[in-house]
């Protein structure tokens, strides 16, 4: 069977790293990238050609995925002039691998409905390394029929690719596992910054919780930036702070409140303003031992 052309937009390192796994796969892919050097490694390995809009993109694709940073951003390149909304063939699907508002998410599928094309939310998890060798966590969602059209494509980029439901359950489910995860980090690294404030040793605290059921693979990474100054968890304050905006945003879309979530996402934005958005969330541990009234 004919592999499908797969369009790709966004680059960076998790995207490049997808392509190229892609590629090996012996897949035909259309790209796009503000990035040139980005594009021109693409270019470089052959069975690739790059498009000068989403709309000339799409109109190349059978399937048109996007590994870009913001919803505002993927709205942008959807509906903006010469946009993926303007080429996309019937029958074809978009996937956003993304970290999106879920409403947005519907409303881009609903309108891609209306012109016979499909969408599929799939934020990703585990790292870029995974990505290269094809072994992302991938959280998919959208009707089933469209998810069995693209699940052979994703099959070859995740080891576990799991269908969470309707369209938008996916970005939903991603942003319930980062507000948990990000809030436990900031815990744990304000945790050790009382510690630090209090007079009391930051590892023997370690050996304390690390025995109860406190303990988790993300005590580890705060106090490893806690304790020994290593920080290898990788995920930006930036992001982090993006995302816990996403989730306060969806539970008001929800109707509900999000007490827990605006204070992480406060001390994140703080972080943030104190110029420290490029570091890895632990790090927010220098953020809260220098936090004053």
């Amino acid at each position: 069977m004919t592999k499908p052309v797969i369009g790709f937009i966004g680059l960076g390192l998790m995207g490049g790293n997808m392509v190229e796994n892609l590629q090996k796969k012996g897949f035909e892919v259309v790209v796009m990238d503000l990035n040139k050097d980005a594009v021109a490694t693409v270019l470089g390995r052959g069975n690739a050609k790059e498009a000068s809009s989403p709309k000339e993109l799409a109109e190349s694709s059978d399937i048109v995925m996007l590994c870009l940073t913001t919803s505002e951003v993927v709205e942008k390149v959807v509906y903006g002039d010469n946009g993926i909304l303007a080429g996309i063939k019937e029958g074809a699907v978009l996937v956003d691998f993304g970290t999106s508002i879920p409403a947005s998410t519907r409303k881009i599928g609903a309108d891609l409905a209306a012109k016979g094309a499909g969408m599929i939310d799939a934020p990703l998890g585990r790292t870029p390394a995974h990505a290269k060798d094809g072994l992302l966590n991938i959280m998919a969602a959208g009707d089933k029929a469209t998810f069995e059209k693209v699940k052979p494509v994703l099959d070859e980029q995740g080891e576990n690719v799991f269908h969470l439901g309707a369209l938008g359950a996916g970005h939903v489910t991603k942003l319930i596992n980062n507000f948990m995860g990000m809030t436990t980090v900031c815990t744990m690294s304000q945790a050790f910054a009382v510690a630090e404030r209090s007079g009391v040793d930051r590892q023997q605290l370690y050996d304390i919780m690390s025995t109860g059921p406190s303990n988790s693979p993300f005590m580890g990474f705060c106090k490893n930036y806690a304790v020994d100054g290593v920080s290898d968890l990788g995920f930006s304050i930036n992001n982090a702070n993006k995302d816990l905006g996403y989730f306060v945003k969806m539970m008001e879309d929800l109707g509900s409140v999000a007490d827990i979530a605006e204070a992480t996402s406060k001390n994140l934005q703080a972080a943030v303003d104190a110029g420290m958005g490029e570091g890895n969330v632990p790090e927010i541990f220098d953020y809260f031992v220098k936090l004053e009234k």
